[in-house]
């Protein structure tokens, strides 16, 4: 009994030892870290890989001495600091469009020295032009225009005081020129209504009176602004799509609005002018003429799906039989045979019943869909088509998103089609190579924007982005600190020091994670086996996957916001300019990075009307309900403006 007593106590001082090492062990180690957490922590998740320096261990610490033998004090919890409050990281937002504000010209500074205290009527100098003598006419003129439009004329004409539109009392053949395109607006997706001109009536011309010359140098003013502003509309956009949202990301398309002024005072062709401040590339024209075409169209008596429609076998909705006459209307003699009885037994029914599942799927196979069964948005924008109406709104929307980009948009290039979930190399102005994509869900969308390709990346380190991180990756790892170790993740802090990740208090700093996450080459690894960068702050880029399933699906915005390529070796091979040899023996050496060596731009874009290179326009749903955003915008453009004068 004496010994067990005696081993009893032993075993207690052991405890008591131990205890206070691992405790006084933990809170030095916290300190250590404590010390790492002011320093930078913007560092770069897809940047070169810092030095890696493993922490060295805390010393070891000597356990109190027990004050008595016989009752063992046990050591008091070290005390853990509050959990920092976590806030997640959000994605990008929809903001509430506003148009910039009209600014009115000011033409006091083009008026004669002193006019603003003359009363009456001045007999004109003999020196005086016409220009001169009509300047009386903007004394009390009111015309707005944007700023910078407005600042460019009153420049202008200041120090070029004479008409570009009128001569000899009437308009100019410039001006018929200019007319005739500003009328023609519309055929480019424009709004005339924002270019409207009132024309000099038949009275002012002829002979020159006081009223007409007011009217002939309101009419200068205010065809000089209008034309300004189709300018500025069709080389730069009628709207500003980074007003729209944070995931519309593009760069100013400055005007030189002065020596546009002057250009149009000389010789030159005013129409070709004009015409060529559009985008010069083939996917615009192929826009403008569907454009016409479909303008052309008589007014259609086609059935009318609800786009949105999502139905599920077992279930019902009035939209069913619609769908059901329209598949039998486009459907062949074969299939009519094997399931036009089941479609006619059930017609008029509401409910999706089994055979009617069966029916479906043949038909979605039939147009190249995946033969799910289920009636969605892509199921039937394949197979019901879209109104003449939602076609010109995307047709119009897709021109206005091309004014956004380069005129010329390269004759090599990578397309990435976030809408069509579709990846496009073309060289030298040809299509060489498409490919299904996998591309950002609804709640993480891919942003919009263009770049230039870099480099591309074998057996790739994945960064992982701090939205992941706090969003999906921090709650686990407030119950499981070891996780990231034993699932192939590094974490590192803003120095490059390595430090385990069941070493460190994730609770300690909320949403502010002072650490670097990223997962190692692997055949688990995120990335896959490579990734095709452009660095940019959105980091968004090319690159494979393990979940190849994902590509077999008709709608696939299932990532993060990255792309993922269907056939990343042959991509990588064609911006490479090499071949699938080559790549495939840069795999086999491990992780490495090769540089592009020539120039070409990636397009990380949102069409749902987009033309292939004959010309043939295809249109896909709005995955992201992009579309109504730019409709929107471009309505509040129309209505800001619409005081024409």
């Amino acid at each position: 009994m004496r010994q067990f007593t005696v081993l009893k106590h032993s075993l207690a001082m052991a405890i008591v030892a131990t205890t206070s090492l691992s405790t006084v062990s933990e809170a030095s180690a916290q300190n250590f870290f404590g010390r790492l957490f002011n320093s930078n922590r913007n560092v770069q998740q897809d940047g070169p890989h810092a030095p890696v320096r493993r922490v060295q261990p805390a010393p070891q610490v000597k356990a109190p001495a027990a004050t008595a033998p016989s009752a063992p004090v046990a050591a008091a919890p070290a005390a853990r600091p509050k959990p920092a409050p976590i806030k997640k990281v959000s994605a990008p937002s929809y903001y509430t469009y506003r148009t910039p504000a009209l600014v009115p010209i000011n033409f006091a500074r083009l008026l004669p020295t002193g006019s603003a205290e003359i009363t009456g009527s001045i007999e004109p100098a003999a020196a005086e032009s016409a220009f001169d003598r009509a300047l009386d006419g903007l004394r009390d003129y009111q015309l707005t225009a944007e700023k910078e439009i407005a600042a460019a004329i009153e420049k202008h004409y200041a120090a070029h005081p004479d008409f570009i539109w009128v001569q000899d009392g009437s308009t100019h053949a410039r001006a018929e020129a200019a007319l005739a395109v500003l009328d023609d607006a519309a055929s480019y997706g424009l709004e005339p209504g924002d270019y409207q001109v009132t024309r000099l009536s038949a009275a002012a011309e002829g002979e020159v009176s006081a009223t007409t010359e007011a009217g002939l140098i309101r009419f200068e003013m205010a065809l000089s602004a209008r034309v300004l502003r189709y300018i500025r509309d069709a080389h730069a956009g009628r709207i500003n799509p980074n007003l729209i949202s944070g995931y519309h990301d593009f760069p100013d398309k400055p005007i030189d609005y002065a020596a546009a002024l002057d250009s149009l005072t000389s010789g030159i062709d005013v129409k070709s002018y004009l015409e060529t401040q559009h985008p010069q590339n083939a996917e615009y024209r192929a826009l403008r003429s569907e454009l016409k075409t479909l303008r052309a169209e008589l007014p259609e008596t086609a059935i009318r799906v609800d786009p949105k429609l999502l139905l599920k076998p077992g279930q019902s909705s009035s939209e069913l039989p619609k769908m059901l006459s329209l598949i039998v209307q486009k459907s062949d003699a074969a299939y009519k045979a094997a399931h036009g009885a089941a479609i006619e037994a059930n017609a008029g029914g509401e409910i999706y019943t089994p055979e009617l599942v069966t029916a479906v799927k043949a038909a979605q196979e039939a147009h190249g869909l995946k033969a799910d069964g289920v009636i969605g948005p892509r199921t039937v924008a394949v197979i019901a088509g879209m109104s003449k109406a939602d076609k010109i709104n995307k047709v119009e929307v897709a021109l206005e998103q091309l004014r956004w980009h380069p005129s010329q948009l390269g004759d090599t290039l990578v397309l990435l089609n976030a809408a069509s979930f579709q990846a496009i190399y073309r060289e030298n102005g040809v299509d060489k190579l498409t490919m299904r994509t996998v591309v950002g869900s609804p709640a993480t969308q891919t942003s919009f924007f263009y770049d230039e390709i870099e480099r591309v990346e074998y057996n790739p380190y994945w960064g992982v982005p701090r939205s992941i991180i706090v969003n999906e990756m921090l709650p686990r790892l407030l119950n499981d600190p070891g996780y990231l170790d034993r699932a192939g993740y590094e974490v590192t802090d803003a120095k490059g020091q390595r430090i385990p990740s069941s070493a460190i208090n994730w609770a300690a700093h909320g949403s502010n994670i002072p650490y670097n996450v990223r997962q190692t080459p692997s055949e688990a690894n995120a990335l896959g086996e490579l990734k095709i960068m452009f660095p940019n702050k959105h980091a968004i880029y090319m690159h494979d996957t393990p979940q190849k399933s994902f590509f077999s699906r008709d709608a696939r915005a299932l990532s993060h916001g990255c792309v993922r390529l269907s056939d990343p070796r042959g991509m990588a091979a064609a911006v490479l300019g090499s071949d699938l040899a080559h790549v495939e023996a840069k795999l086999a050496k491990g992780h490495s990075s090769e540089k592009i060596t020539r120039k070409i731009p990636v397009y990380v874009a949102y069409f749902t009307a987009w033309p292939n290179q004959a010309g043939q326009v295809s249109y896909v749903p709005d995955v992201y309900d992009r579309d109504e955003k730019v409709l929107t915008a471009l309505r509040k453009t129309s209505d800001s403006r619409a005081p024409a004068m």
